[in-house]
């Protein structure tokens, strides 16, 4: 699979952005993982198999391979509040999942990240339950700009036409079929 970046870049780059949650012993608050090597530690009354065990024991299970194929993942670090089946107090949960709008591949990049975190703020801001992160030393016109740019970059090629392309339902007419049917009709 294609990468813009590496991997082990986007994640210090989001390192240092946003940081670590120290309650959470210096966890990184966001991170880009690949569905299919993640797996957590739950509570559970089968086997892999799905047997059902006499007692219930913590196993290391999947956790999205079963229903994210092969993709990149923006987590976000979250506290597990109530009655669930994980053992640790707080959870990696997805906040964006890199595919197109009809679920293929996208490769990760870092402006997307901030994209999405920044939407996230902006939408926690917005229920007056987080203080307002302000970058002093960027212009609302410019923020703008930045985000029509990721947009772009996100959803740029994205219309009918280039989807079916892409897709293998399209037709393509290339210029010496059409120099054939004019030849024809003269």
């Amino acid at each position: 699979m294609e990468l813009r970046e590496s991997i082990e870049s986007i994640n210090a780059k989001l390192l240092y952005e946003y940081g670590v949650e120290i309650s959470a012993g210096n966890l990184p608050k966001f991170r880009v993982v690949f569905s299919n090597d993640c797996y957590e530690k739950r509570l559970t009354d089968r086997t892999d198999e799905g047997f059902e065990l006499i007692q219930p024991e913590v196993r290391l299970l999947p956790k999205y391979k079963q229903w994210i194929h092969e993709k990149y993942i923006l987590e976000r670090l979250v506290p597990v509040v109530g009655e669930t089946d994980l053992v640790t107090k707080v959870s990696y949960e997805p906040a964006w999942v890199f595919q197109d709008k009809n679920g293929n591949y996208l490769p990760p990049f870092f402006d997307g990240c901030k994209f999405v975190i920044e939407s996230i703020f902006s939408a926690i801001d917005k229920a007056n339950t987080h203080t307002k992160y302000k970058d002093k030393n960027i212009s609302v016109e410019e923020r703008r700009a930045e985000l029509k740019k990721v947009e772009q970059e996100l959803f740029g090629n994205e219309t009918d036409v280039s989807d079916a392309l892409s897709y293998g339902t399209g037709v393509v007419v290339t210029e010496n079929k059409l120099l054939q049917k004019a030849e024809k009709v003269h």
